[in-house]
């Protein structure tokens, strides 16, 4: 059974996640503030963590530097933060998914799965990744249909398919891919994207694989 800790200082929410979650066979214990949900995630080792940010007793974000400093286990941020700096801050600070309040429970539970598949295949290296109707081996680095892709695409696209489902911030790609000078070169990033759509997408305008998240980053979604 999975194992969902859920942080939020609103007691109406965590009643009703707990409700949703329960129903649904996971196994969910709670926390009101930053330091409870601390010990609480190093004493019973969750295999997700649901956040809010707004806590009485210390920033969400520094929760989740508080959880990197010793375990992978996805973090799933549920917040009433709309600016895209919160969104940032919180994905570059390692979490895996960022959902603002009001929100729906079954989006919520779509992104748990995700990101769960995701943890599942940390640690192993899978070879080949199904993208619509292209089969891509990103140990020999070639794709079905005769698509050639440069060096730099190849290094973006790998990022996002080796993270199914997670939302990856533009920092994280510009720095993995150009370097930590190019942070702000957000023009890049929307110019090879646009590339690789043009060469795996059916329809370039209309993704449906390599997903844009306005002010946030991107996703690959299988």
């Amino acid at each position: 059974m999975t194992r969902v800790l859920v942080v939020d200082d609103e007691p109406q929410i965590l009643r009703a996640l707990r409700i949703n979650l329960v129903a649904r066979h996971y196994e969910v214990a709670v926390a009101t503030d930053g330091g409870s949900a601390l010990r609480g995630a190093a004493d019973w080792h969750p295999d997700l963590v649901v956040l809010d940010l707004g806590l009485p007793d210390m920033d969400g974000v520094d929760v989740i530097h508080g959880l990197r400093g010793w375990t992978n286990i996805p973090v799933i941020v549920l917040s009433g933060r709309t600016g895209n700096q919160d969104k940032v801050d919180a994905l570059d600070a390692g979490a895996d998914d960022y959902i603002t309040k009001p929100f729906s429970v079954d989006e919520l539970l779509a992104r748990m799965r995700a990101v769960s598949r995701r943890a599942s295949l940390q640690g192993s290296e899978f070879a080949r990744v199904q993208l619509g109707d292209h089969t891509i081996d990103l140990v020999g680095k070639t794709i079905t249909g005769e698509v050639r892709l440069t060096p730099t695409e190849w290094h973006l696209l790998e990022i996002l398919l080796r993270n199914p489902g997670k939302l990856v911030s533009q920092r994280q790609l510009l720095t993995q891919v150009w370097g930590a000078e190019f942070v702000t070169a957000t023009h890049y990033v929307r110019q090879y994207m646009a590339q690789l759509r043009r060469k795996l997408e059916p329809d370039p305008g209309r993704p449906v694989h390599l997903i844009t998240e306005p002010g946030m980053g991107y996703r690959y979604c299988p």
